[in-house]
């Protein structure tokens, strides 16, 4: 009896999502890499780089059979399947499937680790011309800016900086 193929989020080494990718095709199993374009942080360059959508995961397809699970874990590169104390948990294929429609649109996509601030968190820009400045996250604005509020004298200005350049900082650091 063939049991059901699901998708199973694997965790990656660092950096290694790409050559986990190729093994776990190159050994006939199903598997999704999620990419998405983004501003090489190179300042020597001036491209559109591809990177994993979600740094550290590809999706597999499998079954929970033991045999399968462990093809899966010897290539070099993987670290775990994403689940309980028990078994791995699959993910909804609806979910999946919303990822390839997603990655395939060529738009921008904001993801959970992209979206580290939230309104109401105290900022400091990091890097660039207003570096040590310190505020309020206000809002993303899309292709990689951010709006942030500096409070003087009970007056605000609000300012839109790179995302890269903005660091979320605690309170206690105002």
């Amino acid at each position: 009896m063939i049991k059901k193929l699901n998708w199973f989020a694997l965790l990656t080494r660092s950096n290694f999502e790409q050559t986990v990718f190729n093994s776990i095709v190159k050994k006939k199993i199903e598997a999704f890499l999620p990419k998405t374009k983004k501003k090489s942080s190179r300042k020597d360059r001036n491209l559109m780089i591809e990177v994993p959508l979600f740094p550290g995961y590809i999706f597999v397809q499998s079954n929970l059979e033991p045999a399968n699970q462990l093809n899966i874990l010897k290539t070099v590169g993987a670290v775990r399947l994403l689940g309980n104390k028990a078994d791995p948990v699959p993910v909804p294929p609806s979910q999946i499937e919303s990822l390839k429609i997603l990655t395939n649109a060529n738009m921008d996509i904001i993801t959970g680790t992209n979206i580290r601030m939230k309104k109401g968190d105290f900022v400091m820009i990091v890097k660039g011309p207003m570096a040590g400045a310190k505020g309020e996250f206000t809002r993303y604005k899309g292709q990689g800016r951010v709006i942030i509020k500096i409070d003087i004298l009970g007056q605000y200005a609000g300012v839109e900086v790179s995302e890269e350049n903005v660091e979320k900082i605690s309170d206690l650091y105002l």
